[in-house]
C-alpha cells in the first residue's frame, strides 16, 4: 500500500485545536494498526521556534534528533508514542533559508527563482521526505495558521499540487473550523464556515471532511445546510465539541466516525475497530482518581501556561499511575523571597522548580528549593531548576556564598555553574544549544536508578550552561550526590539528596519523553513522593474514584 497523506487546514480563527484532532485521528488509525505520523507546516519566517520568547510561542518542544520544533510535536508524540524528528517540523524560514542557498550556490542553473514552483516544490519535498521512506501508511499533515493568511498561501499551494503529484486517490483534505452559538439569537450560525471553505476553494484545494468545533451539539439541519453550501456529503460534516480533556478527543472523534470515513473515503486497509483498551484504562484513571495532592510549580513564565504544557501533561500521565489528580499551584517565581516562600508554598506536597533562560526570577527558585531542602518537602529540579538547586547547595550547605552561574553573573567568581568549553565560542543563538538525546549512566544507589529500572538511560536537552566539574568534589562532600553523568563527556545529569525523601535535579526534560502509554518514570516517582508527603502531613484529599462515580 502506497503511503497515503492527510491534509488537515484550520478557518475561521486560530486556536481551534487542529493539532489535537491530527493527534486524535492519528492516534485512533495507529490503533486500527496504521502506521501512522503527523508533520506540521508552520508559516512563520523564523527558522524554527528556538530563539522566541515562551510568551510568543509557548513551550519549545525538542526531539531526539536535536531539532527544536512547534509544542503541536509534542501532542504527536504523546498521543501516538512514537519519536518525531527534525522531518516533522517545517517552517518557512527554513524553506527559504534551504531555497536561498541553493540559489547561491547555482542550484537552480540560472532560473529566476519564485514562490512557484521553487518554495512549493520545497514544501512537497518535506512532505514526500517523510511518506517516500516506506516507514508510514499514512502522513497527517497539518498546515499551520488559518485558511486567508498570506503567509500561509504558499502551503495551500503546495497541497493542492501534492494532490495532483500523488493522485486524489493518496490524498485527504480536512479542514477544521468553527461554527459559533449566538446566545441572544439561540442558534448555531454556518456562515463563518462557509466563507472558510469558500476562501480555501478560491486557493484550489477542496475539502473532503469538515471537522466543525462548536460550544454546543450541531444538529442535523445544521450538518446539511453545512454539507450543502460545502460541497461535502452530510456524514462528512464532523462535530467537535469541547471535552473536559484532550485525551477524551479521539473517544468523541471515534463516535462521529471521522476516523471510519477516512478509512473508507482513503481505502485504506486497517482493523475494523481500534484497540483502545489501555487507552481508555488512562482515561478511567484521570477522570475517576481515589485523591487529589497540590503540587508548586514555581516558573518564570506562569502566566503562559503553554511554556510548560509538556510538564503539565506529565503530571497527568504520573497521576493517573498513581491513582491521583494533581492540582498544579503556579507560583511566579519573580514573587517568592525569603519571607514570603513558606506562605506561597503552604499546603503543597511537592514543589517543581522548571527550566527557563535569564537571570529574572532565579533568587526566588533558590528560596523556594531551599524552603523544598530544609521542610523535606518533595523536591523535583528541571535543567535551570536543577541548575538553581546546585547554586543553593553550593551556597547555603558548602559555604560558598557567591556561588552563581555565569549565566546570571558573566565574571562570577565561584561559577559552578558554567557554559561547555564549546559553548563559549558560539555567537549565534539558534540551533546552537546541546539539543537533542544524549546518554547519562545512572549510579547504583539512587532515586533515579530506581525510577528508571535500568543503568544507562537516554534524555533529551535542552541548554548552553552545566554544571563545573572544578566543583564536583566539594559539592560532593558537602552530602549532595551525582548520581547520573554523560559518560561521553563526564556532564554531570542528576543530582540528588541522600537525607530527603525525594530531592532530585536533573540537566534534562524529562517532560519531553512522557506519554499516555509510557508515563516518565520520575514523573511517576516524584507523584508518589508527593502522595506520601501529603498522606504524612494530612495534606490529601480523598475523591469518590472509579466505584464511587459508577454508584451515583
Amino acid at each position: 500500500m502506497s503511503c497515503k497523506y492527510i491534509i488537515v487546514t484550520g478557518g475561521v480563527t486560530s486556536s481551534l485545536g487542529k493539532g489535537i484532532i491530527c493527534a486524535s485521528l492519528g492516534k485512533l488509525l495507529a490503533a486500527r494498526g496504521l502506521r501512522v505520523t503527523i508533520q506540521k507546516l508552520d508559516p512563520y519566517i523564523n527558522v524554527d521556534p528556538g530563539t522566541m520568547n515562551p510568551y510568543e510561542h509557548g513551550e519549545v518542544y525538542v526531539t531526539n534528533d536535536g531539532a527544536e520544533t512547534d509544542l503541536d510535536l509534542g501532542h504527536y508524540e504523546r498521543f501516538l508514542n512514537v519519536s518525531t524528528s527534525q522531518k516533522n517540523n517545517v517552517t518557512t524560514g527554513r524553506i527559504y533559508y534551504d531555497v536561498i542557498s541553493k540559489e547561491r550556490q547555482g542550484a537552480y542553473l540560472g532560473q529566476t527563482v519564485q514562490v512557484v514552483p521553487h518554495i512549493t516544490d520545497e514544501i512537497k519535498s518535506r512532505v514526500r521526505a517523510i511518506g517516500d521512506t516506506g516507514e508510514y501508511d499514512v502522513v497527517i499533515v497539518e498546515v499551520g495558521g488559518t485558511v486567508g493568511d498570506i503567509e500561509g498561501l504558499p502551503y495551500i499551494e503546495a497541497m493542492r499540487q501534492l494532490r495532483y503529484d500523488v493522485g486524489r486517490k493518496n490524498t485527504l483534505s480536512i479542514h477544521l473550523t468553527y461554527v459559533p452559538y449566538l446566545k441572544a439569537a439561540g442558534e448555531l450560525k454556518t456562515k463563518p464556515t462557509q466563507h472558510s471553505v469558500k476562501t480555501i476553494l478560491e486557493i484550489g484545494l477542496q475539502p473532503d471532511i469538515l471537522v466543525c468545533r462548536a460550544e454546543v451539539p450541531i444538529d442535523r439541519s445544521i450538518r446539511r445546510k453545512i454539507a450543502l453550501f460545502c460541497n461535502v456529503d452530510d456524514e462528512d460534516v464532523i462535530a467537535s465539541l469541547d471535552a473536559p480533556s484532550i485525551y477524551e478527543v479521539p473517544q468523541l472523534m471515534l463516535d462521529e466516525g471521522l476516523d471510519r470515513r477516512v478509512i473508507e473515503r482513503m481505502e485504506l486497509q486497517a482493523s475494523d475497530e481500534p484497540d483502545l483498551v489501555n487507552w481508555n484504562k488512562f482515561l478511567d484513571a484521570v477522570k475517576y482518581p481515589g485523591k487529589e495532592i497540590k503540587i508548586a510549580l514555581v516558573g518564570k513564565y506562569v502566566e503562559h501556561k503553554d511554556a510548560y504544557l509538556s510538564i503539565c501533561e506529565s503530571f497527568i500521565h504520573a497521576g493517573a499511575m498513581n491513582d491521583c489528580k494533581v492540582e498544579l499551584s503556579w507560583v511566579q517565581s519573580d514573587d517568592l523571597t525569603a519571607k514570603n516562600v513558606e506562605s506561597k508554598l503552604k499546603g503543597v506536597s511537592g514543589i517543581l522548580v522548571a527550566p527557563g533562560f535569564g537571570g529574572r526570577g532565579v533568587e526566588g527558585k533558590l528560596h523556594a528549593i531551599e524552603y523544598a531542602r530544609t521542610q523535606k518537602i518533595p523536591f523535583f529540579g528541571i535543567c535551570l531548576g536543577m541548575q538553581c538547586a546546585v547554586i543553593e547547595y553550593a551556597r547555603n550547605v558548602c559555604g560558598i556564598s557567591d556561588a552563581n552561574s555565569t549565566e546570571f553573573e558573566s565574571s562570577a567568581s565561584n561559577p559552578v555553574i558554567d557554559l561547555m568549553a564549546e559553548q563559549k565560542k558560539i555567537s549565534e543563538l539558534g540551533g546552537t544549544m546541546r539539543l537533542g538525546q544524549f546518554e547519562c549512566k545512572l549510579n547504583e544507589d539512587s532515586k533515579a536508578r530506581q525510577a528508571y529500572g535500568e543503568q544507562v538511560i537516554y534524555e533529551r536537552h535542552r541548554h548552553r550552561y552545566e554544571l563545573n566539574n572544578a566543583y564536583v568534589e566539594q559539592l560532593k562532600s558537602s552530602g549532595l550526590k551525582i548520581t547520573g553523568v554523560n559518560p561521553a563527556t563526564n556532564l554531570v545529569e542528576i543530582v540528588e539528596l541522600a537525607d530527603h525523601p525525594w530531592y532530585v535535579g536533573v540537566q534534562f526534560h524529562p517532560e519531553l519523553k512522557s506519554s499516555v502509554k509510557e508515563p516518565h518514570p520520575l514523573f511517576v516517582k516524584f507523584v508518589e513522593a508527593a502522595v506520601d508527603y501529603a498522606q504524612d502531613h494530612e495534606l490529601i484529599k480523598n475523591l469518590p474514584g472509579r466505584k464511587m462515580a459508577e454508584q451515583v
